[in-house]
């Protein structure tokens, strides 16, 4: 493992606190003029637990990130409340439990190339593409004269996610849907 600075904290890093490896949500530099020197306030997820914390790292200190070892990998398909994965290299198969998708389930469609990352060769993350293009099964009849608009209509999805819409967009369309914010993005 690779000791860093404080002060080169970033969100999304794994950082080993306290013996357990958290996920960083938010960071910032907070420097309180005359009182004592700067820190760093963190605020982390536990990856294991789920608990969140927020710590004051003061900036000359070193932190542990944690190693972490991303493997390309293939969403297969869903099989109740789990998601099976295959190893692009070995062609193994890995089970990965709704719960630990953290709502990320609603891009996946079989075939999709997902990066899965591992600390200790445990799953502890999944990474999606940018953007994901989904059919739309399910939303209100468009209206006559729609245009682009600043109005939206909820959408459901082929996956179950239900995304804000244009009124010009209907049933059966291919859209295009950000998977970092859940985002209607364009036609596809």
């Amino acid at each position: 493992m690779a000791k860093v600075l404080a002060t080169e904290i970033r969100v999304g890093n794994l950082i080993e606190w306290e013996k357990r490896i958290w996920r960083v949500l938010k960071c910032y530099h907070v420097h309180v003029g005359g009182r004592g020197g700067a820190f760093m306030q963190v605020e982390m997820k536990d990856i294991e637990a789920g608990t969140k914390t927020n710590q004051r790292i003061r900036t000359e200190e070193k932190v542990e990130r944690a190693f972490v070892e991303p493997r390309e990998m293939t969403f297969l398909y869903a099989d109740g409340s789990s998601f099976v994965f295959m190893d692009k290299d070995t062609y193994e198969q890995l089970t990965l439990d709704a719960d630990f998708l953290e709502g990320q389930s609603g891009y996946l469609l079989p075939n999709t190339d997902v990066q899965v990352n591992f600390h200790n060769d445990r799953p502890i993350g999944v990474q999606l593409p940018g953007s994901v293009v989904l059919t739309v099964v399910e939303t209100e009849p468009n209206l006559k004269g729609a245009t682009a608009t600043g109005s939206f209509k909820p959408a459901k999805t082929e996956t179950g996610l239900t995304v804000m819409v244009p009124q010009f967009v209907v049933e059966g369309e291919k859209i295009k849907v950000a998977t970092d914010t859940a985002e209607y993005m364009e036609r596809a």
